[in-house]
């Protein structure tokens, strides 16, 4: 009897993981609901390392899932077989699976030139990479696609750089600036700069006093003016000054009027002579027996007595 029954629970056995078979198919098929949603592919070319983006991965425009990643690969391995190893661009070929109608391609074109790019992006610490899709903010020819010569499968959108990327070439041509520098000669030329400082702040003690010394020496002529300008010793110099000024009038007037007399003494003192040259050439003989002339007497302060 036991041999009879065999085939039966052979069977049942089938027909039960048959049925469970089936319905893990429809709970997967009906659960996603990926089945019946139509889609389309794009692909894009990416020059750096696509380490941590796995097949699979999400595809998002701006954090919102629109596919995911279908195919990673080389164009080596995909458009240039035939092409010397030498001259093969080896780019990384990634498909995307986009769920919805297909892209026009004159649509497709446009947003390319409105600058929209597409960059592998990282999930936080985890490591887990995704594809992501926006308009960058700078012009599109600042991110020109990656040239390329054969003719694509899919419609092509350009790429960016992967930011990581970016960080860590900013950081080698920092560092490989800092390594051209000539930290030597610029600390030498640095403590030489603290030393003419020094020296102008503090002086050299021979012709330079130093900075300090000047606004001390400052301080002292601005106490000193101070002192000057107060009411009491300013009204004095003022009286002084006034004085002063009557006194040099006085004596220019004085001077003025002996300046006039002597003026006038020379003037006559002139005409004599004059007068004597005259007599001399016209009568010779009266300079011995005429008469003398007239006494001059000079006058006492501007006036003849």
């Amino acid at each position: 009897m036991s041999n009879n029954s065999n085939p039966n629970y052979f069977r049942l056995g089938i027909f039960v993981l048959a049925a469970i078979g089936a319905l893990l198919a429809i709970i997967l098929i009906f659960g996603s609901g990926q089945l019946f949603k139509k889609s389309f592919f794009i692909e894009t070319y990416v020059k750096q390392s696509v380490t941590g983006l796995d097949t699979g991965a999400a595809v998002r425009f701006r954090g919102v899932k629109i596919g995911q990643v279908s195919y990673i690969g080389l164009t080596g391995d995909v458009y240039e077989k035939k092409t010397p190893l030498l001259s093969r661009k080896e780019y990384v070929v990634v498909r995307m699976k986009i769920f919805g109608e297909g892209a026009d391609e004159d649509e497709l074109t446009g947003l390319i030139k409105n600058g929209m790019r597409a960059r592998i992006r990282s999930m936080g610490i985890t490591g887990v990479n995704y594809v992501e899709f926006d308009f960058t903010s700078s012009p599109a020819a600042a991110y020109p696609p990656l040239p390329y010569t054969w003719e694509s499968d899919y419609p092509v959108i350009p790429s960016l750089p992967n930011q990581a990327d970016e960080i860590i070439s900013g950081i080698q041509k920092l560092i490989g600036a800092l390594n051209g520098m000539d930290v030597d000669g610029t600390q030498k030329k640095f403590d030489a700069l603290l030393g003419n400082l020094n020296k102008l702040m503090a002086g050299d003690g021979k012709d330079n006093s130093g900075l300090i010394n000047s606004v001390k020496d400052l301080n002292v002529l601005l106490d000193r003016i101070a002192k000057v300008t107060d009411k009491d010793q300013l009204n004095i110099l003022m009286r002084e000054l006034v004085a002063a000024m009557v006194s040099l009038r006085q004596t220019v007037t004085s001077v003025q009027g002996d300046t006039t007399a002597t003026l006038e003494n020379l003037r006559q003192a002139s005409e004599q002579l004059n007068e004597f040259t005259r007599v001399a050439s016209q009568s010779p003989s009266t300079l011995i027996w005429g008469e003398p002339p007239a006494r001059i007497t000079p006058p006492m302060n501007g006036a003849q007595k």
